[in-house]
């Protein structure tokens, strides 16, 4: 394992910070998490696999996504209130603007950029609280399988931000069926399995001979490089640790 000095400064090299806005979980998500999962269970046909792998406190929660129900499966998964990055149209109407508003859900633009929306995420993993992220970005669009797209790296940043935050991957398979791309018609007699990964910190990750494979002394070399060469070498950080990720998802069944 590195030093907590190396953890402190390969965090800093993520140049991420949050945007000074307190965040905590609306007290109506917590009223709804308390009163709906065990109805959800109770109507559907979902299989959980090594729930006893979440560990208690914040984690970062990464699945693969091809359904609007996705969500819904990794909160109750986690028995406890996830906030998600969620693309500024979900804000768009009235209806749905409060529900993602009640729930503490971040919106995200396109014109903002995608360090606006990491920045957001900053505020949700310092109050402790428990993200989750969708890699790929958005729901797969292919009509076929596979549907698992390539991952976008903001799962790494941020899993360097807080490299002592477990990393928790869930492979989602069924939910399409559920409830198709377009359709507000479910099926909740269709099976979904979602397989839980076993949990990593990036903190673990980057001093694993399969992962960063750095040490101390490395990261030492590291900081006296010149601005430019540590952004590249960051970056083949992110995009390796980022592809294990999504290399884990389809393994563990993730369609």
């Amino acid at each position: 394992m590195l030093s907590n000095s190396s953890l402190n400064s390969i965090s800093e090299l993520v140049n991420l910070s949050g945007t000074d806005e307190k965040f905590s979980t609306p007290w109506l998500y917590n009223f709804l998490l308390f009163t709906l999962p065990a109805p959800f269970r109770a109507i559907t046909n979902i299989h959980y696999h090594g729930l006893d792998r979440i560990p208690k406190g914040a984690v970062i929660l990464a699945a693969n996504h091809t359904s609007h129900v996705d969500p819904f499966v990794k909160i109750v998964a986690a028995n406890r209130p996830i906030h998600y990055l969620a693309k500024q149209e979900h804000f768009n109407s009235k209806a749905t603007k409060i529900i993602m508003q009640s729930t503490g859900q971040i919106e995200t633009s396109r014109e903002s950029g995608g360090k606006n929306a990491l920045s957001k995420a900053v505020d949700v993993l310092e109050s402790g609280s428990s993200l989750g992220i969708f890699p790929e970005g958005t729901r797969s669009r292919n009509e076929s399988s596979p549907f698992l797209q390539k991952g976008k790296t903001g799962v790494a940043r941020l899993a360097a931000k807080f490299p002592n935050t477990p990393i928790i991957t869930m492979s989602i398979n069924g939910s399409r069926d559920f409830m198709k791309p377009g359709s507000l018609i479910i099926k909740p007699w269709k099976r979904i399995d979602v397989i839980i990964g076993t949990p990593i910190t990036f903190a673990e990750w980057i001093s694993s001979p399969d992962g960063g494979n750095l040490d101390d002394e490395a990261i030492k070399k590291l900081l006296m490089k010149d601005e430019s060469e540590k952004t590249i070498e960051m970056k083949i950080l992110f995009r390796k640790l980022t592809d294990q990720i999504m290399e884990t998802l389809r393994i563990n069944g993730a369609p």
